[in-house]
């Protein structure tokens, strides 16, 4: 039924966890199946994803789906990971039995959430920058915007 890269990133997922004061986060949920997907990223002032993670609660197709987009997308922009589709996500790991794609199609738009959230947060920033006239030294541990 399952690929071995679908188990194995089922029962050695990758990049579990939260990240404390995440640049952005994406929670995406199905109600027909139970599933719910949160990400959340770290990205840096060159808009690379440096970090993400991932919690699931759901079958072995999410988990492994949260797992794989990860993995597909660390490191790479903000950009590239906005076109990463479920299609590439369900390839990534060998396939996914027809009743389960929508798990990857949940993995994607926790992905976009996240990137929507990062851009959202990042846009309210620079607006406050500019409406303040102060200069942003992109220390956002530390903002007082």
């Amino acid at each position: 039924m399952y690929t071995e890269q679908v188990m194995d990133h089922f029962t050695n997922p990758r990049n579990v966890g939260e990240i404390e004061k995440a640049d952005g986060v994406g929670e995406v949920g199905n109600m027909k199946c139970g599933d719910i997907m949160r990400i959340y990223l770290k990205v840096n002032d060159n808009e690379v994803i440096e970090d993400i993670k991932f919690r699931t609660f759901g079958c072995a197709a999410a988990i492994a789906t949260s797992s794989m987009i990860t993995e597909m997308v660390k490191g790479k922009t903000i950009t590239e990971a906005m076109k990463i589709t479920n299609k590439q996500v369900a390839a990534e790991l060998g396939g996914l039995p027809a009743p389960k794609m929508h798990c990857s199609n949940l993995a994607a738009d926790a992905l976009k959430k996240a990137i929507e959230n990062y851009q959202g947060n990042n846009n309210q920033v620079n607006n406050k920058i500019e409406e303040t006239g102060n200069n942003c030294n992109r220390d956002c541990n530390n903002c007082s915007y």
